[in-house]
């Protein structure tokens, strides 16, 4: 074949390459048909990946490039990282000039050193840029215990090398999932849940008070909405699921007059934050909406005021310690928050746009100030989200606080700021098209590309999940498939052009249960969607629960899945954030949203029929479970009857949304839609009739108050 032909003329040559590099050349659609990516698409993500490939590519460039793909491994002496499980041994490779002997060694993270084995394992050396490369095989001591290490390889001649070694649990142990006992608890929507404390958005210590409510009832877990940080200007992005970064905290969530330094203040100074907090107050309790813009305008100059107080020794102390903990991360984070805050966007000049710019080391300077500020901030929110913790635990939740893990950053947040080496150019993640959102799904986050998360030793996966598990006592990582696979759309393309990118599912999520077992926190994967069985088996032999839904729950004949049925090894729900209330769904709000908002393919009818033939067989399960009586039982007995359905379950968590336990109606998040379709994550919690509901209101809620306990003698 002609090597200067378009690539897309030798398809077959284009496809080996891509599984070579873990790019899908097809996937199974939500029909059960088989769809092949198209050649456009394979060269794009190819490209992104790093390859010397574009949709210009020609055929010889696609042979080049599989060269290069079968020689990567063979241009460098260790492979950058190698994630173990303990007590299993690892087999890596080591290429030398060949002939040359070389020697590698293990250090532990405490210091302690120690030779690998070498194993007695010929392959042929390879001709490589001109030079013969043999490869060594060496074996990791399967005895060498959980942490990060390195491996340090010294060749023939003086040269050295090292790499990132990482040994890793088989398996998450802890007492809690080898116990019998089985525990509920409760998912709510932080920012929704206000008091008549809050500024105008749920805060931390609001999440003290929901955590306290919430165990007096029974409950030993709070599941909240991610917290991580958001840009400091307006507009605020609305999407907890869309930070500008997984490391860092949303300052949006302090109450400023929980500071240790605002008692202190003057009384001028504080009545001027209680002024401040007074303009947040001023909206109607029936169906208004969380205006983040105007909560965080008005906290961030409270939050100045009692930065400029002075603090007592200790706390200066601590807030130093602090920032010498966070390192160079924190300082970049709190820089792009400082730049921008100047700038007034998050589109920076290109003489600003990455942390590595020209100019960005001078405004470090300029900026020092802002950027104390920033890391103060930081500090702040730190310390009282770790307080809801505390007040958790000591109330009686055997977990706690259950944090959430978005599935990506901000394409212009401070993480792509700050290490724009570490994420796929002209890339962003989505989904493809599927029941509920038949135009496909394009989150706008870039991804991270697994070749340089390797490179990185993993790092920011490791320190992302510290910063998560800091304050809570569990982590449910949105979209947990991510860690195996993501649909990368090129950049200009619809969510129909992309195509899945596959990541070392055993570095990831190995790393994920190392930090988790030091952390003594479980870990729930948002498992929904299309997934391949084998991948829900390697999660529950990694000690990781999946999530049961019972609107997707079905047995081989479409009706709903028998309790009995469910997965042991779950957190088991009614309801999640992407699904209107059940007293909203039994309505069929969603149907009758997403026809209004133009999301639907299929005709509307045909749709109705549908939900109608879901909520007869779903109420035709309850009635046979005694779940329900009566021919025509209310929309709250309904409701009650579901979560009574998936008490039943084996389940080893079950967990009830906090706009069930209040009668909420509307949903939180339409997906496929921005802010000019629908208020996405800006609803308040109301009850059926659109009243706010405030957490002081709650202990006494009748409503709740029954719901929790259904679910407390249920479970128990």
């Amino acid at each position: 074949m002609d090597i200067h032909a378009p690539a897309s003329d030798n398809i077959d040559q284009l496809r080996r390459i891509a599984d070579a590099n873990g790019v899908a050349t097809g996937f199974w659609d939500w029909y059960g048909n088989w769809v092949g990516v198209g050649a456009p698409t394979l060269l794009k993500v190819l490209g992104a990946l790093g390859l010397p490939l574009d949709e210009s590519s020609t055929v010889g460039d696609v042979e080049r490039a599989m060269r290069l793909t079968d020689e990567r491994q063979w241009r460098r002496t260790l492979p950058p990282t190698i994630v173990a499980r303990q007590g299993g041994g690892y087999l890596f490779p080591v290429h030398v000039p060949d002939g040359s002997w070389v020697n590698v060694q293990w250090v532990l993270e405490d210091g302690r050193k120690g030779s690998c084995e070498q194993i007695d394992h010929y392959v042929p050396p390879r001709m490589i840029d001109g030079e013969l490369v043999g490869r060594a095989t060496f074996d990791v001591p399967h005895w060498l215990p959980l942490g990060w290490h390195r491996l340090v390889a010294t060749v023939e001649g003086g040269r050295v090398e090292s790499a990132t070694l990482v040994i890793v649990p088989n398996s998450l142990s802890l007492p809690i999932l080898e116990s019998s006992r089985r525990a509920w608890g409760v998912n709510a929507q932080l920012y929704s849940t206000r008091s008549a404390g809050s500024w105008g958005i749920g805060d931390a210590s609001d999440l003290a008070d929901l955590a306290a409510v919430c165990a007096d009832k029974g409950a030993d877990f709070l599941l909240v909405n991610p917290v991580h940080a958001s840009q400091p200007v307006s507009p605020l992005e609305n999407s907890p699921y869309l930070p500008v970064s997984r490391r860092w905290l949303n300052p949006i969530y302090i109450r400023p007059e929980d500071i240790d330094e605002y008692a202190a203040l003057p009384q001028a100074s504080r009545d001027a934050i209680d002024q401040l907090r007074d303009e947040t107050r001023q909206f109607d309790t029936r169906e208004d909406l969380v205006d983040r813009d105007c909560a965080w305008e008005a906290k961030r100059k409270a939050l100045e005021v009692i930065f400029s107080a002075p603090r007592q020794y200790h706390r200066q102390s601590q807030f130093e310690h602090f920032i010498e903990r966070g390192g160079s991360e924190l300082s970049n984070y709190a820089l792009w928050c400082a730049l921008v805050e100047r700038e007034g966007t998050i589109e920076l000049p290109d003489d600003l746009a990455r942390s590595s710019a020209p100019r960005v080391e001078l405004e470090r300077l300029e900026l020092a100030d802002r950027v104390d500020f920033y890391q103060w901030c930081q500090w702040i929110a730190a310390e009282q989200l770790e307080h809801a913790q505390q007040v958790a635990r000591e109330v009686g939740m055997e977990i706690g606080i259950m944090a959430d893990l978005a599935v990506g950053v901000h394409g212009r947040g401070s993480e792509k700021w700050s290490r724009p080496e570490l994420f796929a150019s002209g890339m962003s993640v989505g989904a493809p098209p599927d029941v509920y959102s038949q135009q496909g799904q394009n989150w706008s986050q870039p991804p991270w590309s697994p070749r340089s998360l390797a490179e990185s030793g993993y790092l920011p996966l490791r320190d992302m999940v510290r910063a998560a598990l800091a304050n809570a006592g569990a982590i449910r990582i949105d979209h947990i498939l991510g860690m195996f696979r993501l649909w990368w759309i090129p950049d200009g393309c619809s969510a129909t052009e992309g195509t899945y990118v596959y990541y070392d599912h055993e570095a990831m999520m190995g790393v994920i249960l190392l930090e988790a077992q030091r952390a003594g926190a479980v870990v729930i994967g948002e498992d929904l969607g299309v997934v391949e069985p084998w991948v829900r088996d390697y999660l529950r032999e990694r000690g990781v629960l999946g999530t049961s839904v019972v609107w997707f729950e079905k047995d081989g004949g479409g009706w709903p899945l028998r309790p009995e049925h469910y997965r042991d090894r779950a957190l088991a729900a009614v309801n999640i954030h992407d699904l209107p209330p059940t007293l909203g769904y039994i309505r069929g709000i969603q149907t009758t949203l997403r026809a209004e908002l133009g999301l639907l393919t299929d005709d509307i009818e045909t749709v109705r029929a549908k939900d109608r033939l879901e909520r007869e067989q779903v109420a035709a399960r309850l009635h046979e479970y005694g779940c329900i009586d009566g021919a025509e039982p209310s929309e709250r007995e309904i409701v009650e009857g579901l979560y009574h359905y998936v008490a039943k379950a084996p389940s080893k968590l079950v967990v009830a949304s906090l706009v069930d336990a209040v009668g909420d109606v509307r949903p939180q998040n339409m997906p496929g839609t921005g802010a000019e379709l629908y208020p996405n994550w800006c609803v308040p919690l109301c009850d059926s009739d659109g009243e706010e509901v405030f957490v002081e209101d709650l202990p006494a809620n009748e409503r709740l108050s029954s719901l929790f306990a259904l679910l407390s003698g249920a479970v128990r």
